[in-house]
């Protein structure tokens, strides 16, 4: 007797209720505009005074914010991704690697390291007073847009960095072999061949940089910086009302809708032809040995990164925490650190298990109705965490008053199922962005072999 239902529409099914779920969060927030009553004709008045008086300035420093990162993010991993790529100096194998060990640290820890060790009474501004016999400030305050933008270049280059790598990796090499060949010098290889076969890549990582940008509110918070995201914040904190956060935050998504766009873009531009084998036979063509002072201005490049992204946060870090050693509460840590470990495993797997299944969906149909799924899904990356626990509970909570007796809500916030649907909900974009990127630069299923 035949299953009422095959495998490739059970796997249909499956995968409609793992979109849905992604989606919820997202159409939540959209719904926020919906008539619903008084709560909305307060949230519409919130929205009012806040247009009249500090949206303004959120809306203007969110922009700088935005220029510096992307200026920032794109000159760091661009030119430390050619520097590994292109030529062969010591230590490159390394570097390769450590390039993206900033990734490892979040951006709010890398601005409380930062701010601790460069403030007024930190350790630089004290030893320098004590040194030189002087008074006063020191060193320029670093908790401002300026500093904000230092800190997310650093903690973010990375995104551009590994995309870069890639797309020069696999694609310039076979070209600037036949640059060199028609007699072309290296200067006018690299600025001609490989950097234009860059650009998709460096405008997906900016993409992705970006949006961490925009769904930040550590740094923000901590630098006293007055953001977009920060009026999300207050406007559910301070003046306790979700539904205007909620409709903030949908303005939040027309910045995010065009990232997605520009990334989409650029990973479609990112598709160039590559034969099998270009990587072995023009190995020695692809890193050009460098010598004398260039070879020291390469390893400064790409050490430059890594030293403040990554080893000065640590050192920072590590001061204070020698100083108090034996104080600390090392059974509670170790603790917290095991959760960390455990949510950070369960939400990597099922994130990049529903993103493997959505871009080979995305890839196998190619309808539209699955690219708009997939596009509205990945909108969660740039949604505040705390954004993101609205959308999740604002439907079950309406849902509360209808059925009571089902108490949903309380499951999602009285265990764990909550908090690892809102990961989900925010980083299996960043898997299912990756993933697609790997998708394009595969020929489709009419292309020729």
């Amino acid at each position: 007797m035949s299953s009422p239902l095959s495998f490739p529409s059970l796997s249909r099914w499956i995968l409609a209720v793992l979109v849905a779920a992604l989606m919820l969060p997202v159409l939540a927030v959209l719904g926020a505009w919906l008539p619903l009553g008084a709560a909305t004709g307060q949230a519409t008045d919130i929205l009012r005074e806040m247009a009249a008086t500090v949206l303004p300035d959120y809306l203007w420093t969110t922009v700088q914010l935005c220029l510096m990162v992307t200026v920032g993010v794109a000159v760091v991993g661009l030119s430390t991704a050619a520097a590994v790529t292109l030529f062969e100096f010591p230590g490159r194998r390394v570097f390769e690697w450590a390039l993206l060990l900033p990734l490892a640290m979040p951006a709010y820890v890398v601005a409380y390291a930062y701010t601790d060790f460069l403030q007024f009474s930190g350790p630089l501004q004290n030893g320098l007073r004590a040194a030189l016999g002087a008074e006063g400030r020191m060193f320029p305050e670093v908790r401002n847009v300026v500093g904000a933008a230092w800190v997310f270049t650093f903690a973010l280059y990375p995104y551009v960095y590994l995309l870069a790598r890639t797309a020069l990796g696999e694609r310039a090499v076979h070209l600037m072999e036949a640059a060199r060949l028609m007699g072309a010098p290296l200067r006018r290889r690299v600025r001609e061949v490989a950097l234009p076969l860059a650009r998709p890549a460096v405008a997906a990582g900016i993409a992705l940089a970006l949006m961490e940008t925009l769904a930040d509110f550590g740094v923000a918070s901590y630098f006293g910086i007055q953001t977009f995201t920060a009026g999300i914040y207050k406007a559910w904190l301070s003046m306790d009302n979700r539904i205007a956060a909620a409709q903030l935050a949908t303005m939040l998504l027309v910045f995010v809708a065009l990232l997605l766009g520009l990334e989409h873009r650029a990973q479609h531009r990112m598709r160039f032809a590559v034969t099998k084998g270009a990587r072995s036979n023009t190995r020695d063509a692809q890193a050009v040995p460098l010598l004398g002072r260039r070879r020291v201005w390469a390893w400064l490049l790409c050490a430059t990164p890594i030293l403040m992204g990554f080893v000065l946060p640590v050192l920072f870090m590590l001061r204070p925490l020698l100083a108090d050693w034996a104080g600390l509460p090392w059974a509670r840590f170790g603790e917290w650190a095991f959760n960390s470990v455990r949510l950070a495993s369960i939400t990597a797997v099922l994130a990049v298990g529903v993103a493997l299944a959505l871009a080979y969906q995305v890839r196998r149909s190619g309808h539209w109705a699955v690219r708009a799924a997939a596009q509205v899904a990945g909108m969660g990356y740039a949604i505040p965490g705390a954004v993101v626990v609205v959308g999740l509970l604002l439907p079950w909570m309406l849902l509360a008053k209808i059925r009571p007796e089902w108490n949903f809500a309380s499951v999602l916030t009285t265990t764990v199922l909550g908090l690892m649907w809102a990961y989900v909900v925010r980083f299996c974009a960043a898997a299912l962005q990756s993933l697609q990127s790997g998708y394009t630069r595969l020929p489709a299923s009419g292309d020729e072999a």
